[in-house]
């Protein structure tokens, strides 16, 4: 006589080990989250595949698209993610400073932390920064990182109220080619450090620091070089 309880009963449990295997929703979603952030930052946009973040998950495709119904929706969490973590960082460690190079330092220190806490986060911004053509969201982390430097050196706050219109306006236009440069060489400092490790992390913060303050702080007295070839 066949045992159809006991039967039932073997069904039942092997459906109900399935369901309790089976991952929460938004335990999966914050899993193929980090595991895209991952195949981002190693291969960049434009060569990543949804197959790619399918296969680390070891989910099917089908099931990915569940979450995320296109690789720029996936991308676009992926940078939103990324961008709110840094810039609140940013943020509260600027707030806890008054001097503004103390400021300075604050921000190097935060993207030393970032880069050696979070290398896939890092990799990400790096490769995709300066490409708008990826969305607007690490647009949105370029154009943060560029008003906070302009805010934090000063630039507009430390003119001579006696300058004309014209000179003002000068001011400005020196302010916006100035940004990129701080944003720029601090990013670069901070990757070079990362694929530098024998060099102490305290003395390449200080070199970045010493970069950008005093550099710009010469400029901003108005040394300037002559024109090649001049006499």
């Amino acid at each position: 006589m066949t045992n159809t309880t006991g039967d039932a009963a073997t069904r039942a449990a092997g459906a109900g080990g399935r369901a309790r295997r089976r991952m929460p929703h938004a335990r999966r979603r914050e899993q193929l989250l980090g595991l895209a952030l991952r195949e981002f930052g190693r291969r960049g946009y434009h060569l990543t595949q949804m197959e790619h973040v399918a296969v680390a998950a070891d989910v099917s495709k089908a099931l990915l698209y569940q979450h995320f119904t296109s690789k720029e929706e996936l991308f676009a969490e992926v940078v939103g993610s990324v961008v709110a973590e840094l810039t609140g960082r940013l943020n509260a460690a600027v707030r806890a400073e008054d001097d503004s190079v103390d400021r300075i330092r604050a921000m190097v220190r935060v993207l030393f932390d970032y880069a050696t806490d979070e290398p896939d986060a890092w990799a990400l911004v790096i490769r995709h920064l300066d490409k708008p053509e990826v969305g607007p969201g690490l647009r949105e982390l370029r154009d943060r990182l560029g008003a906070a430097f302009a805010d934090l050196l000063l630039i507009r706050r430390r003119v001579d109220p006696a300058l004309s219109p014209a000179a003002l306006a000068v001011n400005e236009h020196r302010a916006r080619l100035l940004v990129p440069l701080m944003y720029g060489s601090m990013l670069s400092m901070v990757s070079w450090w990362l694929e530098h490790p024998d060099t102490p992390r305290d003395r390449a913060e200080a070199m970045a620091v010493e970069f950008i303050w005093l550099g710009l702080d010469r400029l901003r007295t108005g040394e300037r070089l002559r024109p090649a070839g001049g006499q």
